[in-house]
């Protein structure tokens, strides 16, 4: 049975691609994006990624 590792990662507004793209070249899959608010009430982009889990 295949088994999953998760990552929570904050996206930074000026180079969400190029953090993704690293992501990437580490395995990782993009699975969502989600803005929510912080305890400051600003907005805070958020990635959630999964990649298989090493044996």
């Amino acid at each position: 049975m295949q088994q999953w590792e998760y990552f929570v990662a904050p996206l930074l507004e000026h180079n969400p691609g190029e953090i993704l793209n690293a992501f990437g070249e580490d395995g990782w899959e993009l699975v969502g994006v989600v803005q929510q608010q912080t305890p400051a009430g600003a907005l805070s982009t958020i990635a959630y990624l999964k990649r298989l889990k090493a044996s």
